[in-house]
Order: structure tokens, then sequence, then C-alpha cells
């Protein structure tokens, strides 16, 4: 039995389509070992967003081939869409393998064993609309009690700063029956929450005539019964409308909780960013939301350091934070990306300025965090007990995207129990609880 090991970089979707790979490399008869262990195949995932998420890729690669000389180490992922060049160029790589053959490359390390070919082999191709999103039904639960379902790929916003298009090609939404079907399956092996991910999840349907992602969300509830809740990774602020903001205030099993990227608090640097809206229109969509959603939890991308932003327009930035219900910032600093437009803008912001920057938004996101939190002390909030902390304590999240500590006992992990928030710790709140769902 050939044993493989994984090592993913990046976002969710990342994440998501290195479980598939798990699932059918172990449908193969592959047995899956830790990453560093002794292993056949060693596959790295790998991601482009930043600098420093291609620096870890290649580091990861290097590592890989350190660990396991004799092994075939793959280079997957958005690295090795965008930049194949760079990778052939590190020693002890067998294959490349883009994100438009992702899908396919069980077959292809099959292949490339049984042909025992000596060479490097480079699989990399452009992504097109007509490439289908394939469903996945799992045969088994991986250990966890929550599941990611990517129901598309793709993006065609082209953000001067992002390469995201690049590397992950036009939207291509999975058919809802496809999306249905999984999370139904997901559903009977055990998991309680299901998180709908991808590159652009808000414009899912965007391909598929007829369908968005509130027309999505509502063929989910109807068609699938059960006691389990849905959850939205995130969502940009042109695609969160009133019909969605309407859905999900009145059913209880989508989450209340909504990560908005935001990017940037000025005018300006959103103009030049194209992101479509201005600072008004976020600090309305948010408070609307709130107002109508009682406990939403909202979260944001924040990006610090883009080229031609001066201390005027980073405290545009704040004060909008500083003003808004927000619950946790993602702080970015930004990367400049070849190819995209912001990479020539000048000036560039030096890197000292971007870290005062990002350690300024960090240190207010960790007030705005303790002062939501502080809210819910004494009431009591759905949490889907996760994981074991340490005896008798355990963790689990509130729909609101709380993390709640609570005594509990082994056989609630995956179940949804009352917990009454008690007080407030570091990141997260402890609790009583007192009764399951």
């Amino acid at each position: 039995m050939r044993k493989i090991a994984f090592h993913t970089l990046g976002c969710k979707v990342n994440q998501v389509e290195t479980e598939q790979m798990i699932e059918e490399f172990t449908k193969r008869g592959y047995r899956i070992v830790e990453f560093g262990d002794p292993a056949d195949v060693c596959i790295i995932n790998t991601c482009t967003v930043t600098h420093i998420s291609d620096r870890k890729s290649r580091a990861m690669l290097r590592r890989a081939v350190r660990a396991n000389p004799d092994a075939l180490v793959v280079a997957t992922g958005c690295v090795a869409q965008v930049d194949a060049d760079q990778l052939t160029k590190i020693e002890g790589i067998g294959l490349i393998v883009g994100n438009h053959d992702k899908d396919h490359i069980a077959d292809i390390v099959d292949d490339f064993i049984m042909e025992k070919e000596a060479g490097q082999q480079v699989w990399v191709e452009p992504i097109c609309l007509t490439d289908s999103l394939r469903p996945v039904l799992y045969s088994q639960s991986h250990l966890r009690t929550r599941a990611f379902v990517k129901i598309q790929d793709g993006c065609q916003s082209f953000c001067s700063y992002c390469i995201v298009p690049f590397a992950r090609g036009p939207v291509r939404s999975k058919a809802p029956d496809d999306v249905i079907a999984e999370i139904s399956q997901l559903i009977c092996l055990g998991y309680r929450e299901i998180v709908l991910t991808g590159i652009h999840t808000g414009l899912y349907g965007v391909d598929l005539p007829g369908w968005n992602i509130t027309r999505l969300l509502e063929k989910i509830l109807w068609n699938i019964s059960g006691d389990y809740r849905i959850r939205l990774s995130s969502i940009e602020p042109l695609e969160l409308n009133d019909q969605l903001i309407a859905l999900m205030a009145g059913d209880k099993r989508l989450c209340r909780h909504f990560h908005i990227p935001l990017q940037s608090g000025s005018d300006r640097i959103l103009t030049s960013m194209r992101r479509r809206y201005n600072r008004e229109y976020y600090r309305d969509l948010v408070l609307k939301t709130a107002a109508l959603i009682p406990g939403a939890a909202f979260t944001a991308d924040v990006m610090v350091g883009y080229p031609t932003e001066t201390e005027l327009d980073f405290q545009d930035t704040y004060d909008l934070i500083k003003d808004l219900p927000l619950y946790e910032l993602h702080v970015f600093k930004y990367s400049p990306r070849a190819g995209t437009s912001a990479a020539i803008l000048v000036p560039q912001i030096a890197p000292a300025e971007k870290q005062s920057r990002s350690e300024a938004l960090l240190d207010l996101g960790r007030k705005k965090k303790k002062h939501f939190l502080q809210e819910f002390v004494g009431q009591d909030l759905s949490v889907l007990v996760e994981r074991k902390l340490s005896r008798g304590i355990y963790a689990g999240i509130s729909d609101n995207y709380i993390e709640v500590h609570f005594s509990s006992s082994e056989e609630l992990i995956g179940e949804f129990v009352q917990v009454t928030l008690s007080e407030v710790g570091e990141n997260h709140g402890n609790g009583v609880m007192h009764s399951r769902d």
C-alpha cells in the first residue's frame, strides 16, 4: 500500500480541495500519513495570494523533498497555476499540477508512477468558463463537526491588487442538485454545520441562468431536513442584498455570521482597488443587517499599505472600523503581485509603515472582539460542541461565531447544546451548559 502525505497552504477552498484529494486517493488504496513522515507521494497544495504565501509554498516543497528524497513530490494549487516556471527550478519536484487539472490529480499521479517517469512533468492549462465543478461524495467523516462544501470556483472582479482571477479563472458554479447531494451526504455522515465556500461565494449562479446564492440557500433549506445549520464563508458587500438578508433573518438554520470583506475605509483607495462601493455603502450595509438580525457577528478583511495609501486614508479605515459593530478583523499587509495593476503604482508603502498600521488595526480588532463578547454575557447561545480542551472542558462554536469553553462530555461532541455565557476570556467566552438543543 502506497503512503501519501499532504500539506495545504492558503484559503478554505484549498483545504476543501485537499480533502477531496484525500478522499480520492483513499478510494484508490493509498494510506494517508502525516506530512514529514515517510511517504511515497507528497502533495503540497500551494497558495500565491501574497509573497509570504509564495515563499511558504516553496519552502514546504523543499522540505518535502528533503524529508522524502525518494518520494514523488507534487506541487499543485495557485502557485503551480500562475508560476510553474519558478517551481520547475526546485530540484526534486516530480509533478507540477495547476488548478485546471487538480480534479484529476489522482489519475496524473497514478500514471506517473505506473510509467516510471524519470523527468519532471508540468500539467498547467488555462482555466475556462466551460470547466465544470464535479460533485464530491465523501465515504467517511474526517473527524470534524463542521464540513466545507465548495459551491463555486473562480473570480472575475479583477481587483487591482489581486492575483486570484489569474490563478482560479472565471466563475464556475456547482450544479444546484450536486450541492444538495453533497450536503445531504455530509449530514448523513454526522456533520451538523455545513460551511458554503468558494473563491467568490456571492457570485454563485452568475453562470447558471436563473440561479444566485439566495435561491441556492432556499433550495437547500427546502430540500434538506434535519438538525443542521448553514454558514456562509464570506459575502462581498455588493452581493449581500435585501433578499439574502431577509432569508437569513427568517431561518435559524442560517448562521448569524457575515464575513464581509472591507479592504479599505478610504473612498479614494477603494476606487483605486476597483472595489465598486464606498465607505458609506459598507457602513449602511452593516448597520442595516445588524438591525434586522440581532446578535449577528460581522467579520472583515482589511488591507493596510496599499500603494499610495496616506495616513489620512488609513485614518478613514480606522475610523470606519471603530464606528461599526465588527467582531473580528483579518488584517493583511499589501503584497505586490506581478501582473496586477497595483504592483506598478507609486509610491509603494514602506514595510515599517505597513507594520505600524497593521498593529494599530490588530489592536483595535482585539478591543472590538472583547466588546462584542461582553454583550453576550448572561445570554444563551446555541453551540456546536467541537473538541475537548482538557479534562471535562470542551470548546464549541455558536451560530454567531463565538468560541465558547464549558464543562461537557465526550459523547456531546458534534451535538448542539445551549450554553449561557458567563464571562469573557482573551479570544473566547466561558459558559455553563444547561441543555441539549
